[in-house]
Parts: structure tokens; C-alpha cells; sequence
């Protein structure tokens, strides 16, 4: 059950080196700039230990699919982006694909 709860930790990093990133404005910023790297290493460093006990394919597309999710929400919500119909069907798909990988990589 463990490595579920770094999974999630690896992607709150994941995500807040992405939130970093528009924050940095292209490298203007010093703070949010050095931030990219501390919160992408510390994801990275976690999803290492995290591969030991989940298939790297169910791993990896749960981090990227649900980091995609939260980052498009972050993104409608914090930065103001259009929430269209479109995006938000998107995101649903995103949600059930990762789902669909967890429950396909279950062991009998």
C-alpha cells in the first residue's frame, strides 16, 4: 500500500514542478525557476522506489495521466484557462485510462 501513497507524492512533485514552470516565465524568475528542478528531481527520486513494486507501464501512465489531470485543472482554475467541453471530456478519458491500466495490471 505504500508505494501507492509515493505514487501519489510523486505526482504532487510532478505537479508542482509543472505549476513551477508557467511560474518561472521562461527562466525569469529565480524562485520558481530553481523549484522546477527540487520538485521534478524529488518526483523522479520517488517513481524510482515506486517501479520496484508497480509495473513501470501502470506506474507511469497513472503519474502522467493523473499529473495531466490536476495540471489541466490547475491550469482552468488558477491560471484562468478556457474549461471547454471539450477539455473537461478529455480529461474524463484521461481518468478512465488510468484506471483501465490499474485494474488491467491486477494479479489474480
Amino acid at each position: 500500500m505504500w508505494h501507492w501513497l509515493l505514487l501519489l507524492a510523486a505526482i504532487v512533485f510532478e505537479v508542482c514542478g509543472t505549476t513551477c514552470m508557467k511560474l518561472a516565465e521562461g527562466f525569469t524568475k529565480p524562485l520558481p525557476s530553481v523549484l522546477i528542478f527540487v520538485f521534478y528531481g524529488a518526483s523522479f527520486a520517488i517513481m524510482t522506489v515506486v517501479v520496484k513494486k508497480v509495473d513501470v507501464s501502470v506506474a507511469y501512465a497513472i503519474w502522467s495521466g493523473l499529473g495531466t489531470t490536476l495540471i489541466a485543472a490547475i491550469g482552468m482554475l488558477w491560471f484562468k484557462e478556457p474549461a471547454t467541453a471539450i477539455r473537461l471530456v478529455c480529461i474524463v478519458v484521461i481518468i478512465a485510462g488510468c484506471v483501465g491500466l490499474n485494474l488491467s495490471a491486477a494479479k489474480p
